[in-house]
């Protein structure tokens, strides 16, 4: 009986829901994070009479056919792209990006990675680096003795000492774009890595080429919105139950025709 494997693979598709929302419900307080969303499609269609097949009785066109769905597959789980709001803190080496662009960092591998989480550090030699400590692209160090630092919305870096009046331009921050954001590869830490669906990156300053600005003492919160998660969680598992009650159905059905053997 098709309805048993059919309603195995709506109980599978479910299944992949709850786990897409609760990893959003998980990371709701996690800088930079946007939200994903399970996508689906149903299967290969048996087809016991095609829409269009000449009646052989009376030679009419069939006007619909006999389609029977063999049930459903998951497709993707595609990052929904929109910015958190941004809260404040304060923090004169924390940057929110507001608009479209990410911050590139380089892995110990040498592989260049990107982010949109700003919570950046200052390492023991002061170069500025991740929460993980990578260093961020361009590679800036603030000197030992700066006494204060600030950054503009075109990212530029200055340092206050206490013998100059003037400060002192310690570098630029650049963000990088692609044609495709929802393409990148998310492998944790909230860092991406390039793909072919993602396009080439291309790199420019803060405010240039359709990217955004950055704002110092701000970072960007997750995008997530929990009311919405606990209603599709809600959905899924009701789809979830449904689905087992058709597996039990046609169980007892075919419990039914043994008997009748």
């Amino acid at each position: 009986m098709r309805a048993l494997t059919i309603a195995a693979t709506g109980m599978s598709a479910q299944q992949t829901r709850v786990e897409v929302i609760s990893n959003n419900l998980a990371n709701m307080s996690t800088t930079g994070y946007n939200a994903r969303r399970a996508e689906f499609a149903d299967l290969h269609y048996q087809q016991a009479a095609r829409p269009g097949t000449i009646n052989a009785t009376d030679g009419t066109v069939l006007p619909t056919g006999v389609q029977l769905g063999l049930g459903v597959r998951p497709t993707a789980v595609s990052m929904t792209v929109m910015q958190g709001s941004s809260q404040a803190t304060g923090g004169d080496l924390d940057l929110a990006i507001e608009g479209d662009g990410y911050l590139e960092v380089t892995l110990p591998s040498g592989v260049s990675a990107y982010t949109r989480d700003g919570g950046l550090k200052r390492s023991p030699e002061g170069q500025i680096v991740t929460s993980d400590g990578y260093p961020v692209v361009p590679d800036i160090t603030i000197p030992d003795d700066a006494r204060t630092m600030s950054i503009n919305g075109d990212g530029e870096v200055y340092a206050y000492f206490d013998d100059q009046v003037q400060p002192q331009l310690l570098g630029q921050f650049t963000l990088t774009g692609f044609a495709n954001a929802k393409g990148l590869e998310a492998i944790g830490s909230n860092l991406f890595l390039e793909t072919p669906a993602s396009g080439a990156p291309f790199t420019a300053t803060p405010g240039a080429d359709g990217l955004g600005t950055v704002r110092q003492g701000y970072l960007e919160e997750s995008s997530v919105d929990p009311v919405r998660e606990i209603t599709e969680l809600i959905e899924a598992q009701r789809g979830y139950e449904l689905n087992a009650k058709v597996i039990s159905a046609a169980d007892q059905i075919l419990g039914a025709t043994v008997q009748i053997r």
